[in-house]
């Protein structure tokens, strides 16, 4: 029992000197972590090479752009077919995608043979045999009548510039035809076979095999967003934002990058880690100084490199006794099948001692635990370098994404990961040690590079599918400059009806008289008090105004909330809160005592017959207190203020918001003649020449007019235009059939038209997975100020994605990209419709005047003028496309319905001594 116990105590200790030599012997081939991290530094820089625009014409790491924008999502359906050449067999497959739950995909395939005098021979040659086994195989699949979309896998550096195209760099592993090298490889198989002319065939793109494998994997797993090979060759590929990627232009949404990795290090950047061992390798290549970071890892080179490390310590006398045998000192004797076989855990020993007895070295027991120990150390640094490799990838994407840990899968691919006993397990540990804050899954592609193909042409085929429809429906959107000139047309028509005193009455848009006769000049003085009513917000203000040199206005205000019970309550109750506010207001400024003239801005269309007098004509906004509409509301106003009998206020004028912010300006710029809100609602008014406002008395002079505009096309006059969007926004809004322009072009309907458009999009599959979630049912979720923010130049599809998620939404990438369209679609239209009712108003004025050219200056308050990215340029740029007459200055107004109202009241306060003298 001794004896044994001595025995392996014995061996143990042979085992472990012998292999601490060893380890000494190949120190070099042994990294440490630091070294890793450090290997996973250099190739992070040197993906930004390739990446740059300046900087990857010098770059090893090509980072090819392959065109594939985007990773299956469950919804492709239909019938492909692949085509695999990168080897010395070529595949053909047709692939069936449906939605069929056990069995989404049904493949069949067949193999071709390619002679090597075809691999070596002509561009010609090749191609005419690939289109000769896709005829064949079409035949045998009784489908040559149909021109099904098909996929090429086609696994060699190529350049492409899209997805249906590739030009070939340089051949690699054994191709060597002639005439192919810097030709479109689509465009010579499309003439093979257009040749033969039996058949048709559509394709739609075409895939490096490293993409192939990410997109096979993608189909079962949506996380997944690197490819990686590890077989004869090594590659990798990765989701990259677009951003990033200087050689494509655009900056919306990702693109799957083939990064080319096997060729990291040809400009000496891992010189330090290479051996003498793959210097001698490299030097009996085929291509001596290329792919150096493949000939460390690849599967190609494994077996030779253990083959080199074993004969040099044969010379030495380290193994074998010294024996050297011609077999040993064969090129190509040891492979790399060899190396897996050696290490497996149980025969791994027996069948190295075959192995080696095989090459006539006659091993002792030592020699095989070395040799093993050997590929051990080979196979762990291929493992290791790529592991340093992909935690540059991960260690991106995480940067990328700007998250704290990123979850995402990796699809992996050939036979070195697949057929080595530990290789697998090996690279996972390592991975993880590397990028600690990363949830990695390692999915095995199951059918390989070609069923890839036909889910990159699946993709691509529901993509084109899809980018057709969706364009079919924002076109409905976009409008013509001659459109645009037609609701400039009809705006006018509607404007001249409604200051008829004949049509008036029936007339959409207004064209209210606001008894505004004048602008202000400066000569305004005084203390005002102003209430500004116009949305949920109820605000009393106290405004001072000072003429002569140092000319000033201060303002003071509160602002109080309106509960919707008051707003939907009686008339009576309404005025009563309004009053209770002034009388607060008037508490905090210590003013009960004074009689103040009062300016009350009232946002809602009123019907006015003198400065001081404004009846209701309906309500807007939510508001719908009754026994209102059709009473004067200054007499509501003076009646709550007599109920209360706590002070006397002079109500002198009631205001339009739109006038206060037309007066606004004017007050610093006396060309302003023009007001115009977009925010909320969409409202403009302008100063009229009194002839022409039919219904008030007077021809002399001229009167601000509030239009009203939001109306225009109640009377089915923008039909045309309207799409079945814009009429479900209307169908769900309080006042159906009433504000039909406003409904196109405010901010309280844009993103409500947006969300109509996203559930329609949604129900035909075409985003968030085709299911709607119960927040993209809820009415009013998608307010206006998303949209603002999803449209913002700065903004990532990242922060897009963010926004959306805050909605409840779970989007990709692609629906980003699809969001984000729709939403600058609407908006786009928005800011055009607007323009074009404005084109109409400032064109008016010039012909009132009759002048060929007109300078005016335009007042514009509102959020959605102010807040948004795009709609004051578009809006602007409208104006000037459909007016070409008029030279129209746009001025933001600062505060119209507090400061705008109290200089009316001072304007009118004027206009009333004046009066009052000439009696």
């Amino acid at each position: 029992m001794i004896a044994a116990q001595l025995l392996a105590y014995y061996f143990t200790e042979l085992k472990d000197d012998q292999l601490k030599k060893i380890d000494k012997y190949l120190y070099s081939m042994r990294f440490s972590d630091e070294t890793l991290k450090d290997i996973m530094n250099r190739f992070r820089k040197e993906m930004e090479y390739g990446l740059g625009n300046d900087t990857n014409p010098t770059a090893t790491v090509k980072m090819l752009p392959t065109f594939v924008r985007s990773i299956p999502d469950g919804s492709e359906k239909g019938d492909f077919i692949a085509l695999d050449l990168g080897g010395s067999n070529f595949r053909i497959l047709r692939v069936k995608v449906t939605h069929d739950k056990k069995q989404p995909v049904q493949m069949e395939s067949q193999v071709y043979e390619t002679p090597d005098d075809i691999i070596h021979g002509s561009g010609t040659q090749l191609f005419d045999h690939v289109a000769e086994c896709l005829g064949d195989f079409m035949e045998k699949q009784k489908i040559k009548d149909k021109k099904l979309p098909v996929g090429f896998t086609f696994s060699f550096p190529c350049g492409q510039t899209k997805l249906d195209e590739a030009v070939l760099l340089t051949w690699t592993k054994k191709f060597k035809a002639s005439g192919v090298e810097g030709m479109d490889v689509v465009k010579l198989l499309n003439k093979a076979i257009k040749k033969r002319g039996d058949y048709d065939a559509d394709i739609m793109a075409v895939v490096n095999d490293t993409t192939g494998t990410m997109m096979t994997c993608g189909f079962d797993d949506q996380r997944c967003e690197v490819g990686i090979i590890i077989g004869t060759g090594t590659n990798a590929c990765y989701m990259e934002e677009l951003r990033h990627i200087d050689l494509v232009e655009g900056d919306e949404g990702r693109m799957c990058i083939n990064t080319e990795w096997g060729a990291f290090g040809d400009d000496g950047s891992l010189e330090d880690l290479r051996t003498e061992f793959d210097r001698e390798i490299d030097r009996g290549s085929i291509n001596p100084g290329k792919q150096l970071f493949e000939k460390m890892a690849s599967g190609m080179y494994m077996g030779e490199l253990v083959r080199l490390i074993l004969v040099k310590m044969a010379k030495e006398g380290l193994l074998f006794e010294g024996r050297i045998t011609p077999e040993l000192l064969t090129k190509g004797k040891i492979e790399t099948k060899h190396v897996s076989a050696i290490e497996k855990t149980k025969e791994g020993l027996k069948k190295c001692m075959e192995i080696l007895t095989r090459l006539g070295v006659e091993p002792s027991d030592e020699d095989c635990l070395a040799v093993q120990h050997v590929c051990t150390i080979v196979s762990f640094r291929s493992a290791n370098l790529i592991a340093s490799t992909l935690g540059a990838i991960l260690s991106r994407l995480k940067d990328n994404r700007g998250v704290a840990r990123l979850r995402t899968t990796v699809g992996i691919d050939g036979s070195l990961y697949k057929m080595h006993p530990q290789y697998a397990r090996r690279l996972h540990k390592t991975v993880r040690r590397l990028v600690p804050d990363s949830d990695v899954r390692f999915l095995l592609s199951e059918s390989g590079s070609a069923k890839g193909a036909a889910m990159v042409t699946a993709v691509a085929y529901r993509l084109t599918e899809q980018a057709r429809q969706i364009q079919q429906t924002m076109a409905e959107f976009r409008l013509s400059k001659a459109q645009l000139l037609e609701v400039k047309k009809r705006m006018r028509e509607e404007i001249e009806r409604g200051l008829r005193k004949d049509s008036h009455q029936e007339a959409t848009v207004k064209m209210l008289p606001t008894f505004v006769r004048s602008t202000p000049d400066g000569s305004e003085n005084g203390d005002f008090l102003a209430l500004d009513l116009g949305g949920t917000n109820f605000r009393v203000l106290l405004v001072k105004i000072r003429s002569g040199k140092r000319r000033s206005v201060e303002m003071h205000n509160k602002i109080y909330a309106i509960p919707i019970e008051v707003m939907q309550g009686t008339g009576e109750e309404l005025f009563d809160h309004i009053v209770h506010c002034i009388s607060d207001f008037l508490d905090y400024m210590g003013m009960k005592s004074a009689r103040l003239p009062l300016g009350f801005t009232f946002s809602f269309p009123c019907h006015q017959t003198s400065l001081d007098a404004g009846t209701l004509v309906t309500w807007t906004k939510g508001f719908k207190a009754t026994d209102c509409e059709g009473e004067d509301v200054v007499e509501l106003l003076r009646e709550a203020i007599k109920r209360k009998e706590e002070f006397e206020l002079d109500v002198v004028a009631i205001v339009n918001d739109t006038v206060g912010t037309m007066m606004t300006c004017a007050y610093e710029e006396p060309t302003c003649e023009v007001g115009l809100i977009a925010g909320t609602g969409s409202n403009a008014c302008y100063m009229e020449e009194m002839r022409n406002i039919e219904i008030v008395e007077g021809n002399e002079g001229r009167m601000c007019v509030n239009m009203e505009w939001g109306a225009f096309g109640d009377n089915g006059c923008l039909d045309d235009i309207r799409t079945k969007y814009d009429q479900a926004v209307d169908e769900n809004s309080l006042n159906e059939g009433k504000q039909r322009y406003e409904k196109m072009c405010s901010g309280m309907y844009l993103g409500e038209i947006v969300r109509q458009i996203l559930i329609d999009l949604t129900k035909r599959g075409f985003l968030f997975r085709g299911q709607i979630s119960e927040t993209l049912k809820t009415r009013g979720i998608f307010e206006t100020k998303f949209l603002s923010q999803i449209e913002s130049d700065r903004l990532a599809l990242l922060q897009v994605r963010a926004i959306l998620q805050q909605l409840g939404l779970d989007s990709t990438c692609d629906d980003s990209i699809i969001v984000k369209e729709v939403c600058g679609t609407v908006s786009r239209r928005a800011a055009q419709i607007c323009g074009a009712g404005m084109a109409a108003v400032v064109d008016k004025i010039r012909e009132n005047r009759r002048l060929d050219h007109l300078d005016v200056t335009v007042g514009v308050d509102g959020t959605l003028y102010k807040l948004h990215p795009h709609f004051s340029r578009i809006f602007q740029q409208t104006v000037k496309e459909l007016a070409p007459k008029c030279d129209v200055n746009f001025l933001l107004s600062e505060d119209g319905s507090g400061k705008g109202a109290a200089l009316i009241t001072a304007v009118g306060c004027r206009q009333r001594e004046m009066e009052a003298q000439q009696h």
